[in-house]
């Protein structure tokens, strides 16, 4: 089953330095703290900090010097779009998530597999499974792996990387929005079975229409 995927432990420390390299707890010239010392840090093993350290240096961040240490070299990096998301508001997340799911849905009908749509199919049916019973993370996060489902069926990878990054946010719109009650997605059910309808028979616009209601109903 497709499932969110979530970042690894040497880019979640990656991200973690890039925001004290911009905000200048590591500051350009000084040497990065040793890597027992990270590791203490950030409370992950050897391998992780070296990944991330490497990330960084293929970035141009730091600047790793043999027997002597790693350095931080620029400040010049962009925040990525998982980062920036992570600290966006709640409504921002939003109007990306709607802005995505109608050509997500779409894309989906035209270009969707066999294996891929039973996947979809699989998450519909647990969703309202755990609706039904008021199981509120359970649903919440079979929601989540339904629309991801469909979105690893889109057949773009660009627009289904995009989906996955906002999608890591919708959880947390759904715990704060719903307060962990399932009565919307018991409720929202009817209309997410119609979407997956329309996408097994691959018509387009009535897809994109119901993903468009979807979102209405939900966020």
């Amino acid at each position: 089953m497709a499932q969110i995927q979530k970042r690894s432990l040497a880019q979640e420390v990656a991200e973690r330095l890039i925001e004290g390299i911009l905000n200048d707890t590591y500051a350009i010239g000084n040497q990065l703290p040793t890597e027992p010392e990270l590791m203490k840090i950030y409370g992950v093993g050897r391998s992780s900090i070296r990944e991330a350290i490497k990330i960084l240096s293929i970035k141009g961040v730091l600047s790793v010097q043999q027997g002597v240490g790693t350095f931080i070299v620029s400040k010049n990096v962009q925040e990525s779009l998982e980062l920036q998301m992570s600290k966006a508001e709640i409504e921002e997340v939003e109007e990306v998530r709607s802005l995505l799911e109608s050509k997500v849905a779409a894309r989906a009908a035209v270009n969707h597999t066999a294996d891929e749509l039973k996947t979809i199919k699989e998450y519909l049916d647990l969703r309202g499974k755990f609706a039904e019973e008021e199981l509120a993370q359970e649903c919440y996060q079979a929601d989540v792996n339904f629309h991801l489902a469909i979105a690893e069926a889109c057949g773009n990878k660009l627009l289904k990387e995009i989906y996955k990054i906002a999608s890591r946010q919708v959880l947390r719109i759904f715990e704060s929005s719903h307060n962990n009650n399932t009565d919307a997605f018991r409720i929202s059910q009817k209309l997410h079975n119609e979407l997956y309808t329309h996408i097994k028979n691959r018509d387009a616009e009535k897809a994109s229409l119901a993903a468009e209601k979807i979102i209405l109903k939900l966020l």
